[in-house]
This record gives C-alpha cells, structure tokens and sequence, in this order.
C-alpha cells in the first residue's frame, strides 16, 4: 500500500521561497538549488518548492492553489504563532479565529501558498 510523505508547492523562485520557509520554520534545506528547494521535517513530511516554469508537464494550477497544514499546540499557541507571524510582515489571510473544527488562522507565503496553523477543538 503507498503513503503521501511529501509535497511540492510550484513556485516563482525556489531560493526566495526557501529563505521564507527556513525563517518560518527556523529549519535549513536540505537540498537547494536555482530550480527546487527540499525541507525534510522531524515528523518526516518533505516539502519541496519547484520552479513552477520548470515542473514537467506543465503546472496548469494557478499559483497559491494549495494549504499547507500545521498543527498547534493549543489555542494559545494559534494566537502566539499569529501575532509572531504577523510581526514578522508575513501576509495574513485570516485572523484566529474559532470554526467548527477548533481554533485557527491562515497566512501565506510569498507565492500566495496558505498556511493555516489550527487547534482542533477539545469535542473533536
């Protein structure tokens, strides 16, 4: 049976896309180059960042058309992380707030990519 371990987000510049991501995440890559940019995370998720003019086929997505998902601690830690991250001049999408499925917000990056860092609520 296969398993997802990785994901590519097609971007404008891999090398500026990995300059955001290895401050956001205070995590080197551990492959860069012009055209890709690979980050391997404890939990074992990679993320590679693909020159979208260079991805074979053809990209047809728009750029930003993905969430990137990261889990919070608490709902503390979703309104740390948000005043952190909007200190830090990263775009805010949403602001926290609680949904049905716990506390959140969502950011993104510099190619319009969303972040969203959430607490699932405690009934869930």
């Amino acid at each position: 049976m296969l398993h997802p371990n990785m994901v590519n987000l097609y971007v404008a510049s891999p090398p500026e896309s990995a300059a955001f991501y290895a401050d956001l995440f205070d995590l080197e890559p551990v492959e860069a180059s012009p055209g890709y940019a690979l980050f391997e995370f404890p939990s074992g998720l990679k993320l590679g960042l693909w020159a979208r003019f260079s991805v074979v086929p053809t990209v047809i997505a728009p750029p930003g058309g993905s969430e990137l998902v990261i889990p919070a601690a608490s709902d503390a830690h979703v309104d740390a992380t948000w005043e952190d991250w909007r200190a830090r001049g990263i775009t805010i999408v949403q602001a926290p707030t609680t949904m049905n499925f716990g506390r959140t917000f969502v950011a993104s990056d510099p190619d319009g990519h969303r972040l969203r860092v959430y607490k699932l609520a405690e009934n869930r």
